[in-house]
């Protein structure tokens, strides 16, 4: 099998979260713990950090690669969904897995993932796990997939665990409220292992101080330590609080020698020595289009802020999301004054787009409906002047399809 047959036998034949939703999800670990026997535990031959919550993990990840690249470390990389490429999920110092090792790898064990019915994402974290073992990288960050509790990377022993921003997502996996989200995201917190909070949400702190302590980690919360903030190349201004979970985790991460210059330097070259792509992400000027992952409510809150701040003389907004999204806490976001292009990103759990249409125009939203997100795209450059600004957003799935 060459590379595009793995793909599409990855993609299509397996459950994937991102096709299918909820079918894929598995509520417990004994398929991954029974993946990492079969290739014999890589994942205990490296050092990790794992990262979990809900908004900022994946720019927080591709931080501490940046950060830990500059100071010299072979740097493994799992992040998930990917935007263009699948090989984007599996990075060594920034570098993707090969098409080769990728093909190699399903090959070698696809026997073992069809017996054991392994889902798109234990095969994908058992392809990393393998990649970093092999290529013995001084240490991986290891971002969680879904959740944290019974995510397929809960099986890592890390060196520190960092949560980000906890909010209102996957509301048919995690629970209809913070508190439930919070406590499946405080599941990487591990026995006497530290973990840092990257933001302070007052009403979730009670969760993350039971869970440490009940396995006598120690807790930090990086936005009240005082510790300075440091410039970095991700434009969004919510990176500023991803910025100080990033300092705290290399404060509390022993047995590396991490400066000063390496974190600033890190943090300033983000997307060059890592690749990140849809933060915040500026694709051209005149008009200025401007692309972001933002998906839930806590994210596009701050994203349409920013937003907001942009000069220009109109602003279009090309928009699409999934359907286990809840509207009446997202439209009203969204700024009244913008011409919309609502579309449906092309996976099967996308939010058809009439009824998207709907809802945003009994919110008081203006637009129209498009059948694809292409066909929104186009229109909404060609409707555009030089000083206009276009937002692309409200699903990763929407982004990647543009880039």
């Amino acid at each position: 099998m060459n590379y595009k047959e793995i793909l599409e036998w990855l993609f299509n034949q397996l459950p994937a979260y991102q096709k299918i939703g909820k079918s894929a999800y598995k509520a417990d670990l004994s398929n991954i713990i029974k993946l990492a026997e079969h290739l014999g535990n890589p994942h205990e031959k490296f050092k990790s950090i794992h990262v979990g919550g809900t908004n900022g993990k994946g720019s927080s990840s591709h931080m501490l690669a940046s950060v830990l690249q500059e100071a010299g470390y072979k740097v493994g990389l799992y992040t998930s969904p990917h935007l263009k490429d699948f090989r984007e999920r599996i990075k060594i110092n920034g570098k993707m897995i090969s098409e080769s090792n990728v093909v190699d790898f399903v090959v070698n064990h696809r026997s073992f993932f069809v017996d054991n019915s392994l889902s798109f994402f234990e095969m994908t974290v058992g392809m990393a796990f393998d990649f970093f073992a092999n290529e013995k990288v001084d240490i991986a960050i290891v971002e969680v997939g879904l959740g944290g509790r019974l995510d397929a990377t809960n099986i890592i022993n890390p060196e520190v665990s960092l949560i980000t921003n906890i909010g209102i997502d996957h509301t048919s996996f995690l629970g209809n409220d913070l508190k439930s989200i919070a406590f499946e995201k405080a599941g990487i917190i591990k026995q006497e292992t530290p973990v840092v909070i990257s933001e302070t949400q007052v009403e979730l702190e009670e969760v993350f101080v039971k869970k440490a302590k009940s396995v006598n980690a120690q807790l930090f919360f990086a936005d009240q330590g005082g510790l300075d903030i440091y410039e970095t190349d991700l434009l969004g201004e919510y990176q500023q609080k991803n910025s100080k979970g990033i300092v705290e985790v290399i404060n509390q991460l022993k047995g590396f020698n991490v400066s000063d210059a390496a974190i600033k330097s890190g943090l300033k070259n983000v997307v060059k020595n890592t690749g990140l792509l849809g933060r915040w992400q500026i694709l051209q000027e005149g008009p200025k289009v401007i692309c972001d992952t933002a998906h839930n409510k806590e994210g596009l809150e701050l994203t349409m802020r920013q937003l907001l701040n942009e000069p220009c003389e109109e602003l279009r907004i090309v928009f699409g999301v999934v359907s286990d999204k809840d509207l009446t806490t997202i439209l009203p976001l969204l700024p009244k004054d913008a011409h919309y292009y609502f579309c449906s990103p092309d996976i099967f759990r996308a939010m058809s787009v009439d009824v998207l249409y709907k809802e945003a125009i009994d919110a008081g939203l203006s637009g129209v409906k498009y059948n694809s997100v292409n066909e929104a795209f186009s229109a909404s450059k060609n409707h555009s002047f030089p000083n206009d600004v276009i937002y692309v957003g409200g699903s990763t799935f929407v982004v990647a399809e543009i880039l």
